[in-house]
Parts: C-alpha cells; structure tokens; sequence
C-alpha cells in the first residue's frame, strides 16, 4: 500500500526507464536526472519506452519500497520530455495514471505550446 498523503509529491521521470532497474539505479536516477532527495518520502515514477509498465520508488522511513505496474491492455498515459519544468503529479492524478486512465492533456502542453497557439489566435 502506498501511504501518500497532501504533501506527498509525486515526481515524474520523462526519461524512458529499462524496467530492470532496481533500487541503486532508480536511488541512482533520483539523484542525479530529477536531483531529487531520494529520503524525502516523495514518490518517485518511472515508465518505460513502450508505456506499458512503470516502477514506483519511495522512502517510508525505515527503507526504500518499489512498486510496479504492468498494463495488460493499452498504455500510460505519454509524458511530454519536452516539457521544460519538472512534472509533478497530485495524488489523485497518480492514481489516475497508475489505473491507466487517460491524461494526455496534463503531459502533453507545455507553457511554450500555450503560447504558441495563443500568438497564433491573435
């Protein structure tokens, strides 16, 4: 069981993940790609490059807990990589997202993306 709570964050690798990963890698790709604090008690997500499954990695105060999904029909939902800013995740589109529903529009536009349709509509 995941114990997320209002000030738990959940931040999204956009890399693509090789779901053979285990704890010093993904501890590993905290540090150092989201140069996050891997003890904060954050949830950590990563998704391989099919979309199809995805490894969740925390800290719950006495040792790192790995959770992973494989979907069985369909995919994740697509993250943006080019999305300039990190992408972090309510705990409510983190259940959206691990039960494989669809939040392409959350991902997919970026502030550039907005303003681009914005200065073409004017």
């Amino acid at each position: 069981m995941i114990a997320l709570n209002r000030r738990t964050k959940i931040f999204v690798s956009k890399e693509p993940t090789d779901m053979r990963a285990s704890y010093d890698s993904l501890f590993s790709r905290v540090k150092n790609t989201l140069e996050k604090d891997p003890f904060s008690g954050h949830l950590f997500l990563f998704i391989n490059g099919g979309r199809t499954s995805c490894k969740c990695m925390y800290y719950d105060g006495t040792g790192f807990v790995i959770i992973s999904k494989r979907m069985d029909k369909g995919t994740f939902s697509k993250i943006n990589p080019m999305f300039r800013g990190e992408i972090v995740l309510t705990g409510a589109e983190f259940g959206l997202f691990f039960e494989g529903a669809n939040l392409e529009k959350r991902f997919i536009e970026s502030p550039a993306h907005i303003q681009k349709n914005i200065n073409i509509l004017q």
